[in-house]
């Protein structure tokens, strides 16, 4: 790779960025399409602002090799944006990626189970965290966006901002779910974050700048599923109630 074509690369690459963080995508997708121009840019030498379709065919055959069909497809939506925005070039749709049909049923894990997974996590952040996801049926990023402001304990409802799809939601909040984010957010007190970062133990997670860590939580969780011999692939919610919805207020907390 040549001097000139790494500084065009780059050029292009800090625009392409601009224009994701511009048209107000979520983070997991922009960290999709700016890797997605990463690999290909590396595939093709960092010159590939006119590839034909024997080159794009050749490069995401050799991707499925090691790749699944999810992360072909997030490279050419991600390459698609790029032509569109980066390059302003035209986007021929191109029928390459096509992923065989597939119906697959999550793996649920039972409410025993979900008992187990509790009594088996030591940690109170964690325990809390795993308690609320599966008394509210919320996805982890959900849970750990969860802010002070957002629960209604008059209500007995839980605002859930940024959902998927960017839309915002209203759950339903047990008694039992208040009660334990009651008492763990006595200990930490943020004024903001429900799960704030706990470097430094609880006593210092007053003053986070940010929640849990998500890579934390997933490797937490797989150590309680293994220690529990769930033979599960992903456990998912288990445990929503039929409890009335709430919004919860700094005030309402105490």
């Amino acid at each position: 790779m040549t001097a000139p074509s790494n500084a065009h690369f780059k050029s292009q690459y800090e625009r392409h960025l601009k224009h994701l963080q511009l048209k107000g995508l979520r983070p997991k997708t922009i960290d999709a399409y700016a890797r997605a121009i990463r690999r290909i840019g590396a595939y093709f030498n960092y010159s590939f602002d006119n590839l034909s379709e024997g080159q794009l065919l050749d490069y995401f055959a050799d991707l499925l090799q090691t790749h699944s069909w999810s992360a072909a497809k997030l490279d050419l939506y991600g390459l698609k944006f790029f032509y569109t925005h980066v390059l302003k070039k035209p986007w021929v749709e191109l029928d390459l990626i096509k992923a065989p049909k597939a119906q697959r049923l999550p793996d649920i894990v039972t409410v025993d189970q979900v008992r187990q997974l509790l009594a088996a996590t030591r940690v109170r952040s964690y325990h809390v965290l795993f308690f609320t996801l599966y008394s509210l049926g919320l996805r982890l990023g959900e849970g750990l966006r969860l802010q002070v402001g957002d629960i209604d304990a008059d209500r007995q409802r839980v605002h859930v901002r940024n959902a998927k799809g960017n839309k915002d939601r209203l759950v339903p909040l047990p008694d039992a779910t208040l009660v334990q984010l009651r008492a763990f957010w006595r200990l930490h007190r943020h004024p903001k974050f429900l799960f704030p970062n706990r470097h430094g133990g609880l006593s210092a997670a007053a003053t986070a700048k940010s929640p849990l860590d998500r890579g934390g939580v997933q490797k937490t969780l797989k150590r309680v599923v293994a220690d529990c011999r769930i033979k599960k692939r992903s456990p998912r919610t288990a445990c929503a109630t039929a409890t009335p919805p709430i919004c919860w207020k700094p005030a309402s907390i105490c």
